[in-house]
């Protein structure tokens, strides 16, 4: 076994460096395109559907494999699957720069979303794998932070692109990134799990792929199919989902079902699923509210989320080192509700808003909200999971996250009314926008009531001692 890494050392900064970087590309085109979605439509004359399955099929295929890649990273070398999913990241990106209509840009948009399957979860699995025990809170702590400054400043480095060089850059501009990865990928260690001997989990892969994909299909078209069509569909969903919780109780499982014997890794998940829901629709719906109805620019709508980033670059690592001494369950309390405080104000974004009076104090307090709970999550998973599955645990964590979005972007369009080219209207899309901040709003708070009940302190359940500890 090679020698674990120091953080400090000059490989282990590098190695930190390399995945951090990997990842932070992975998690920003889950938002950068938001902003270019009213430019890539008018472009590519595409409706409402299509712009949603730019959004949509890049998090399906990412959410749905996410799991395959932490498995295959763990039989065959994580560092391994982190280059092929940065390098076939790094093809898909420049496909999607040249292609020519929505139905090529949805296909490549996949593409992606294959490859940020395989480089996800070996970023966190190679720090667990490749750092001291005593190095690694830091060094999670560190990745944490990051990629949520990726997450939140997809939007104005989206706005900035689509601006001064057209929305194709938004992909072009991951090829010159994704080669830095490669080649500082060398001084990462490779490390696999020597103990797995179970077959590779195929079935599990397939249902899960196949249950997340029909579902996201109903949740954007049931306007468009009959009823009686998506009550089948919706039958043969929820048959999947129990044929994948039956399939999940095998050895070799690639989402063990004994993990979420654990409230705490239960309550930490569904958490994930309600505040990444709502951010994923909250950034969709905010970005084009602000360029069709109040008259921005997309790099003045990017700028109007730059205090996500400003706030999660300054203040996430002492928000860690804050949640270090509390304990998680404080901080992933009360951080949805800040953001669902933000969200509320957002809501009232019209054609006469002011960016100092209407759009900055609910996108400050958004932002404090999800400083306080990023890193405290990733934390909380860990720590209620066994260390063997440490790389399973967050592959899961990651896929409810990607899942959240994608199941948002999907549905909240048409739960709040907005369909074919409402997006341009002003009218419709104001109308629908505010339905659609208050339901996120109301995620938020779910999201914390489930943090204060599943995380506290009880003697019976030694995993909520743990992360207390």
């Amino acid at each position: 076994m090679a020698e674990l890494l120091e953080l400090r050392s000059s490989r282990g900064r590098l190695t930190l460096a390399t995945v951090i970087l990997g990842s932070g590309i992975a998690m920003l085109d889950g938002t950068v395109v938001n902003i270019a979605a009213r430019t890539i439509g008018e472009d590519l004359d595409a409706g409402l559907a299509s712009v949603q399955w730019v959004l949509n099929g890049y998090l399906l295929s990412m959410a749905a494999l996410i799991l395959v890649g932490s498995s295959l990273g763990d039989r065959h070398g994580r560092r391994l699957m982190y280059v092929v999913g940065v390098g076939a990241f790094g093809v898909a990106s420049v496909l999607c720069a040249f292609a020519q209509n929505a139905e090529q840009l949805i296909a490549f948009r996949v593409l992606q979303g294959v490859a940020a399957a395989l480089l996800t979860p070996g970023s966190l699995a190679l720090i667990q794998a490749s750092f001291r025990p005593e190095d690694r809170p830091a060094a999670i702590g560190s990745w944490a932070g990051i990629s949520g400054v990726a997450t939140a400043i997809g939007p104005f480095l989206g706005g900035f692109l689509v601006e001064h060089a057209g929305w194709r850059w938004i992909f072009a501009i991951n090829v010159p990134l994704c080669l830095a990865v490669l080649w500082l990928s060398r001084y990462v260690p490779e490390s696999r799990d020597e103990e797995e001997t179970a077959p590779f989990d195929v079935p599990g892969a397939l249902v899960g792929t196949f249950a997340l994909g029909l579902l996201t299909y109903l949740l954007t078209s049931w306007r468009d199919i009959s009823s009686g069509i998506a009550l089948a569909g919706v039958v043969v969903v929820l048959g999947a989902c129990v044929a994948f919780v039956l399939l999940e109780r095998r050895p070799g499982a690639m989402a063990p079902v004994e993990l979420f014997a654990s409230r705490v890794f239960t309550a930490a998940n569904l958490m994930t699923f309600l505040v990444y829901g709502a951010l994923g629709a909250v950034l969709f719906l905010l970005v084009l509210q602000l360029q069709v109805t109040s008259g921005y620019t997309p790099l003045e709508a990017g700028v109007s989320t730059l205090p996500l980033t400003v706030v999660m670059l300054l203040f996430s690592s002492r928000a860690a080192v804050m949640a270090a001494r509390t304990g998680p369950r404080f901080p992933m309390t009360f951080g949805p509700l800040v953001c669902a405080v933000g969200v509320v104000l957002l809501a009232f974004i019209d054609a006469d808003a002011s960016y100092v009076v209407h759009v900055f104090p609910g996108m400050l307090l958004f932002a404090i909200g999800l400083t306080m709970l990023v890193s405290p999550l990733t934390t909380a998973v860990l720590a209620a999971a066994p260390d063997r599955h440490a790389g399973v645990a967050s592959g899961i964590n990651n896929a409810v996250a990607r899942a959240g979005s994608l199941l948002a972007v999907a549905a909240f369009p048409a739960l709040v009314g907005l369909s074919g080219a409402d997006y341009q209207d002003p009218v419709a899309l104001t109308d629908g926008f505010r339905n659609g901040q208050l339901l996120c709003a109301g995620l938020l708070a779910a999201g914390g009531i489930v943090s204060w009940i599943g995380l506290r302190p009880d003697v019976d359940d030694p995993d909520a001692e743990k992360i207390e500890a």
